[in-house]
């Protein structure tokens, strides 16, 4: 049974291409706070680590894990699979671990509809602009100008989703946007005051979505 010694569940969740994974690794550098590795059908990017970035397995064993129920959550991004299996987590949480998420908004609406008796606290990343987040996907996959278009058709749909977060940071500079989800955490687990304006949010994603 859980008890008020648990970990807290963070979920970071954001368009492709607007640093959740970025912020997910510095954030696991403070004290008791680890990433919750997902399993991934996708191959490798050049500088990713197996077992230590994600779980990459082909799409047989993914669907072993599904038919045997050990997904916490998982869902199809980009026509590969994702998922983030239970057991892993929630050890951690018992231990006391504060367990950092970098899920899309599907994975993240399904361990919400689990309600988990683990405090839960949600952010969405938005980038500062739609020209800023080209170029950062640009730079990424500099040989595939399909897959930037892809990822931008998907943005569209995908910030639609900022309204079922408990909190919306815009990343336009990374220090900043990290230092800004640390304050909120903290906020959050101490029942301190918070610096948060949502209608400034909702003004940002109607430029954004205009």
């Amino acid at each position: 049974m859980p008890t008020a010694n648990d970990g807290v569940m963070i979920i970071l969740s954001s368009p492709s291409g607007a640093g959740k994974t970025t912020l997910v690794g510095l954030l696991s550098k403070q004290p008791n706070f680890e990433i919750s590795i997902s399993h991934t059908t996708r191959q490798p990017r050049k500088n990713e680590t197996p077992n230590k970035d994600y779980y990459f397995v082909d799409e047989f064993e993914f669907k072993r894990l599904i038919k045997n129920e050990e997904f916490l959550e998982y869902a199809k991004v980009f026509k590969n699979l994702y998922g983030t299996t239970r057991t892993p987590v929630i050890d951690k949480l018992n231990k006391g671990k504060n367990v950092l998420f970098d899920i899309d908004w599907q994975g993240a609406d399904q361990i919400k509809n689990k309600k988990l008796d683990y405090k839960l606290i949600t952010f969405f990343i938005l980038p500062p602009s739609k020209e800023v987040l080209f170029d950062r996907l640009t730079s990424r996959h500099m040989n595939d100008k399909l897959m930037v278009e892809e990822r931008m058709n998907q943005f569209n749909r995908d910030v639609l989703h900022w309204i079922n977060y408990d909190y919306v940071v815009i990343n336009d500079n990374l220090d900043n946007c990290y230092s800004k989800i640390l304050n909120l955490i903290n906020a959050e687990l101490d029942n301190g005051s918070k610096d948060y304006d949502i209608e400034f949010i909702r003004n940002h994603v109607e430029k954004l979505t205009s």
